[in-house]
Parts: C-alpha cells; structure tokens; sequence
C-alpha cells in the first residue's frame, strides 16, 4: 500500500496544481483513513479510499480536458 499510496498523493498534487494553474475549481480530493485496523477486512477502509480516489481522479482529469481549448 505504501508505493501506491505515495503515487496517489502525488498525483492528486498534480491534477491540483494543473486545475489552480487554470483556475479551475473542484472539491478537494478524499482524505486518507485513520481508522484502519490492519486485519484486512472485507470492506476495508482503504478500499473505500480507493475508489473514491479513482473517481476524484477520473472527475478533475475530466474537467482539465473540457477546459482545454480545442
């Protein structure tokens, strides 16, 4: 988790940096949990935070590319 985790945060610094570069607005990305146990459960927190990761993702490249002059 922790290579993954690491290129996450810096991707979303990325897309956040390129969306204030154009002045661009979008909610802030979703925050890390806290309350992991580490026992790896079914339902996992992280995987929640994954998810919500990907679209964050997929939403603030979509809005970098509409605002891209054609």
């Amino acid at each position: 988790m922790g290579e993954d985790l690491l290129k996450l945060r810096t991707e979303f610094a990325r897309l956040q940096a390129l969306l204030a570069e154009r002045g661009l607005t979008m909610r802030p990305p979703p925050t890390e949990p806290t309350t992991c146990c580490g026992r790896g459960c079914n339902g996992c927190v992280w995987e929640g935070f994954y998810a919500a990761a990907a679209y964050w993702l997929e939403q603030a490249r979509e809005c970098l590319d509409a605002a891209d002059p054609a």
